[in-house]
């Protein structure tokens, strides 16, 4: 059974107050209409994002979770403008209508967009669609494949450029996020400090910067559901910059777990249903595709992994303070620990 990416009734909380929301929307965006009713959409650990419906449409507001503190991973704004600057050269990007920074109207900054109807495959949902290996293999291609044409897209034309400084930005990823960790740290975790040491020691010569989405996995594509192969949205673009590809290429395969790996990470992705690629055949199709050197991807990976983990700790920090009551978040200790050593074994096997 395939059913749309669907959203669900607010929790306790997570009410926003609709005349006043509607009061800003007739000032800022009166095309929009009158907002009658206020859903969310369910997944994911970063911020949050509401399906707002008016009589004859359905649109579609981001904001920051309550408690966050992480300004590049939270900041509306840029999320803003990297889509404004993205919408005319890519198509597969939502259109954004009104952003403001005012917390008075619903207790954070936001932005609205159009809502793109579609298919988003979860780890929840994938594993009961029943889909037969052919089908999740031509899926896992065009989620290569879409990767290649965004890191295709000519940054100075566009005027992308402008989203970050491409110099020595693997040097500067690999700083920033140690010192993130030791920020967010609550508990001892020696793998941690030892893939902190080892990324230090081996940064890679830089490949031609790209745009990267620095978020690129499934549960962030919308699929056409006549044709799940066919991804016709691609969403959470609040990390996005410019820099060396394989940053992006690293993020994915982060979260490619295979099939026979831990059973434990399931639960997280759906990469282990068969048909889909292996991390090797993912970084083969992008190589050949790209005509990029791959050679020291497994720096990439383990740098994935550990950034991957570095967010986990930062989301259960803001839980152990008391700043999130999400009983997912105060879940996460095991699977930093997890994803940490995952990223030792690669060193030790030297394989992504």
């Amino acid at each position: 059974m395939m059913v749309l990416d669907n959203s669900v009734p607010l929790k306790e909380g997570e009410q926003i107050d609709i005349e006043v929301l509607n009061k800003y929307l007739k000032e800022s965006a009166p095309f929009i209409g009158n907002i009658t009713h206020v859903s969310r959409f369910p997944g994911g650990f970063s911020n949050i994002t509401y399906c707002l419906e008016t009589e004859d449409k359905e649109y579609v507001l981001r904001m920051p979770p309550s408690g966050a503190h992480i300004q590049s991973a939270h900041d509306m704004g840029r999320e803003f403008r990297v889509i404004s600057l993205l919408s005319p050269h890519y198509h597969k990007v939502p259109k954004v209508f009104c952003y403001t920074e005012n917390i008075h109207i619903i207790g954070a900054p936001f932005y609205i967009m159009e809502r793109i109807k579609g298919m988003i495959l979860r780890a929840g949902n994938a594993p009961k669609m029943q889909m037969d290996t052919a089908q999740m293999h031509s899926i896992s291609v065009a989620l290569v494949d879409n990767l290649v044409e965004l890191h295709s897209i000519d940054l100075e034309k566009t005027g992308l450029i402008q989203l970050g400084k491409p110099e020595g930005y693997v040097s500067r990823q690999v700083n920033g996020w140690i010192k993130r960790y030791h920020v967010a740290e609550t508990d001892t975790i020696e793998n941690m400090n030892r893939i902190a040491d080892w990324l230090s020691k081996q940064i890679p010569r830089e490949q031609q910067a790209t745009l990267l989405h620095n978020d690129y996995k499934y549960d962030n594509l919308i699929l056409d559901s006549n044709n799940l192969a066919n991804i016709i949205g691609v969403l959470d673009w609040e990390m996005a910059t410019v820099g060396d590809p394989l940053m992006d290429v690293g993020a994915s395969l982060a979260y490619w777990f295979e099939n026979g790996e831990e059973e434990v990470l399931k639960m997280y992705n759906l990469t282990w249903l068969p048909g889909n690629l292996s991390r090797k055949d993912f970084v083969n199709r992008y190589a050949e595709k790209t005509n990029r050197d791959t050679s020291e991807i497994l720096f990439y990976y383990v740098f994935g992994l550990y950034k991957n983990a570095v967010i986990g700790q930062q989301i259960y920090q803001r839980w152990k303070l008391g700043n999130s009551k999400d009983a997912r978040f105060g879940a996460l200790l095991p699977l930093i620990k997890l994803l940490s050593m995952k990223a030792v074994t690669a060193l030790e096997k030297n394989m992504i």
